[in-house]
């Protein structure tokens, strides 16, 4: 697919998977499984245009050369128990991310929605071959952007986690869903062998001020589900 070429629409975005419309916040239980959706179409949506988009000239990443080192994986809990798994999306990731792209190669896609209080966290994540992770990274949020009903907020930038790693690139979107703004916190990264997208988002105040968004602590977070998220890919039971 040439660069530029409009992304491969996300699982559920279109037709009898697209998620309904959002409650009044009364129905808080209801609304957290709504809006956990939600996040999951715009990361899902993300991810496969990561792919799909050509890579325009990619290397540097070293993916091409060495082979995949690690895999991505769907715990239980995310960082240190804080969120519990409430459903394994890794079934709808394979089906919406594409296996080959022009800058990734032998890809498989995963993903898990959770839970923490009012808290609900889409991570989404693919690994095979990357020849370009910067390359990855740019895509995945371009297809968040490039949603109609998705604008930026907060423009991404690069975080570093206190808990250490490598640099985070973290921002803020706002979705419309039937008439109610969601406000949404997204990190995403990438290496030769792996790139994931979180999302969160708080029901107990959905159209929060994006700007009062604390995006270091959030990036934080994402390091430490960066850290249990990722593992070594063991060959033989590949």
């Amino acid at each position: 697919m040439p660069y530029g070429a409009p992304p491969q629409a996300p699982y559920g975005y279109q037709g009898p998977g697209m998620p309904p419309p959002v409650p009044p916040k009364s129905s808080a239980g209801k609304t957290w499984g709504i809006v956990g959706a939600i996040a999951g179409v715009v990361v899902l949506g993300g991810i496969a245009s990561a792919v799909a988009l050509s890579g325009g000239g990619g290397g540097g990443g070293g993916g091409g050369t060495t082979g995949p080192k690690y895999r991505v994986t769907v715990p239980q809990t995310l960082a240190d128990g804080s969120y519990t798994l409430s459903k394994d999306i890794s079934q709808q990731a394979g089906t919406s991310v594409p296996h080959d792209g022009a800058n990734e190669h032998g890809i498989t896609a995963v993903g898990g929605q959770y839970g923490s209080g009012t808290k609900s966290l889409v991570m989404v994540g693919l690994y095979g071959t990357i020849d370009n992770p910067r390359t990855t990274v740019e895509h995945a949020i371009r297809g968040m952007k490039d949603d109609a009903q998705t604008d930026v907020a907060v423009p991404e930038k690069e975080f570093t986690p206190s808990g250490g790693g490598g640099p985070l690139t973290c921002g803020v979107d706002v979705r419309q869903e039937a008439g109610q703004k969601i406000t949404m916190a997204f990190c995403v990264w990438a290496d030769a062998s792996t790139s994931v997208n979180v999302a969160q988002t708080d029901t107990a105040d959905l159209s929060k001020d994006p700007r009062s968004v604390d995006l270091q602590e959030f990036a934080d977070t994402a390091g430490k589900i960066r850290q249990e998220v990722t593992k070594p890919l063991d060959t033989a039971s590949a």
